[in-house]
């Protein structure tokens, strides 16, 4: 290739990768639906786009290393204490109940209708048997399913795929091992070796993680920079052992890293988080380039027969075994049944299996990776377009009802939990002193657990179904300095009251989020009313607000609220119920 040609194929992948992103952002579906289809025309009219011209016999490590940072930064989004009881027996059921079911199904189906040679099918099944994070999370995200069903989906995701890649690098050693029959038992050793070594890198990864983050106390930037190159020296050893035993490294080092004693992972992770969604943009059009036209031509319907097979067969029953004994509804069985999506480790191990079988002339090798790349674009199309439906029909999406989490212990910040409360509203609420959060308890209000407040500011999961954070505290610069930190978050609207004065203060009169009252009407100015006998009450008017009254939150019809915030304040309909301070002997 010439320069031009490598500068022209460079840049058009990463325009797609991350043009396709952005169609999918602004069209409210899944990435993978547009990045399928792109890489897929693009490798059609172009051959400067093929990633073994550009990269050569580099790429396949380099796709391997990169599925190692994926699953890195998925397990750092994961903490063993969150999954106990019945659930985590569940993800472990699901994971073995899935591959061996999955791998069976797909294989059995593979040989007769496909035409593979029983080498080449057991391979396909053992590709077929992961499903991942990069395509799980986003479905998720999109959905928004109750917590039981999101928290399973998602450690089944992320923990099935470094299982699937070990089992895919041992099915690709045994059908180019010549024939040698080293048993059943020899086969199980050697998947025990693999985990061994990903075990012990992760061990030593873990360990140096913990030297630079913990003890050396790296700034954010060069933090960052230490865990990819640590995850990728970590990942390219174990690699060079054993195939694929990397990913084992990988996802136990994010895994562990939520546990190293004097290093809190943060909740912001902006570098990491950009990188990696790069990286599966980069992989998912540079694999479906790969896939010519004339490969697709005689398997499109077959692979559609493997899709129903594995979809409905094979998953359902993987969830009724799962599933047994694990007090789920029907609506949650039924969602997780509906569940099983292929996404980048499917891919990647199908480009890199593929073409060593080929060489060594696999009868139907040929068909794994067009088979593949059907496989996930039906999968995710699928779920992409059923998910949210299928999701509301078997009740297990969340309320879209508000469940504000308001921040302080007050009296008057306790008043106005309860009349939200009686307002239809479902209210958490959050204190510091136990004094506080004794009044909390005694007006019948449901307290967040002592660690919530830290986990949404930067120390743990996100904050599962809160719509909204009030920062109703006595302290203006932690009110401000909470509402910076959740802001750059994302996710949900903070609020907070305002300073006393833009004088007073060390971060108070520069916090960013919107303030909850007028600007005249400040965290002081409410206590002090609040001492003078006003009180929180909910109103219905008809006109405008009484001058006498103070706005705080209109609670609209079907349970949303419409906090009045500095910027303007919402005008009452006539089925709000506006949740105001004013003279309590007016009501």
């Amino acid at each position: 290739m010439t320069t031009d040609e490598i500068l022209f194929g460079v840049g058009l992948t990463f325009v797609l990768a991350v043009g396709s992103q952005i169609v999918a952002s602004r069209v409210r579906v899944p990435a993978l639906i547009i990045l399928l289809p792109a890489g897929f025309v693009a490798g059609a009219l172009t051959d400067d786009i093929h990633p073994d011209r550009l990269l050569g016999p580099a790429f396949q490590p380099l796709v391997s290393l990169a599925v190692a940072l994926i699953l890195y930064d998925a397990g750092l989004g994961l903490d063993l204490r969150r999954l106990q009881g019945r659930p985590r027996r569940t993800v472990v059921r699901l994971i073995v109940a899935g591959v061996v079911l999955s791998w069976a199904s797909a294989a059995l189906f593979a040989a007769p209708v496909l035409g593979m040679s029983g080498q080449a099918a057991l391979m396909l099944g053992a590709i077929l048997v992961v499903s991942g994070p990069t395509v799980v999370g986003p479905l998720l995200a999109f959905v928004r399913p109750a917590e039981r069903p999101q928290r399973i989906l998602t450690w089944e995701g992320s923990l099935v795929d470094p299982v699937g890649g070990i089992l895919g690098a041992l099915v690709y050693a045994a059908v180019l091992d010549d024939g040698h029959d080293r048993g059943f038992a020899s086969r199980v050793g050697q998947f025990a070796v693999s985990v061994g070594v990903g075990l012990a890198g992760a061990a030593v990864g873990t360990a140096l993680l913990w030297l630079l983050l913990a003890r050396l106390r790296l700034g954010d930037v060069l933090a960052t920079s230490a865990q990819v190159a640590t995850v990728i020296a970590a990942a390219a050893a174990c690699d060079m052992v054993r195939d694929d035993s990397g990913l084992i490294a990988a996802i136990v080092m994010g895994l562990a890293v939520v546990y190293l004693p004097g290093y809190d992972v943060p909740e912001e992770r902006p570098f990491i988080e950009t990188l990696v969604r790069l990286i599966i943009g980069l992989l998912f059009v540079s694999i479906s380039s790969t896939v010519t036209p004339a490969s697709l031509r005689h398997v499109v319907l077959p692979t559609l027969g493997l899709v129903a097979v594995l979809l409905l067969l094979a998953r359902p029953l993987t969830v009724w075994l799962a599933t047994l004994g694990a007090g789920m509804t029907r609506g949650e069985r039924g969602f997780l049944a509906w569940m099983a999506p292929r996404g980048i480790v499917a891919a990647a191990n199908a480009s890199t299996f593929s073409a060593g079988l080929v060489a060594a002339g696999i009868g139907g090798a040929s068909k794994i990776l067009p088979v593949t790349f059907l496989v996930i674009a039906a999968t995710v199309t699928l779920y992409g377009l059923t998910a949210v439906p299928v999701a509301r029909r078997l009740g297990v999406t969340r309320s879209t009802r508000a469940r504000p989490l308001l921040v302080g212990g007050d009296p008057w910040a306790i008043d106005l939990g309860r009349v939200l409360r009686s307002a239809g509203i479902e209210v958490l609420m959050w204190a510091s002193s136990e004094e506080q959060r004794a009044r909390i308890r005694e007006a019948g209000l449901e307290l967040a657990p002592g660690e919530l407040l830290a986990a949404a500011t930067g120390r743990g999961a996100r904050l599962e179904a809160i719509t909204a954070v009030l920062l109703l505290t006595d302290e203006d610069d932690f009110n401000a300095l909470a509402s910076t930190v959740l802001h750059r978050a994302g996710g949900v609207p903070v609020y907070r009251l305002g300073p006393r004065s833009r004088e007073y203060g060390v971060v108070a009169p520069y916090g960013t989020g919107e303030t909850l009252l007028a600007p005249d009407l400040t965290r002081l100015a409410v206590s002090q009313r609040y001492a003078q006998g006003a009180r929180v009450v909910a109103r219905r008017f008809d006109g405008p607000v009484p001058h006498e009254y103070d706005l705080l939150l209109l609670v609209r019809p079907g349970g949303r609220l419409a906090p009045a915030d500095g910027g303007g304040r919402p005008t009452p309909r006539p089925d709000d119920i506006a949740v105001v301070i004013g003279p309590a002997q007016a009501g």
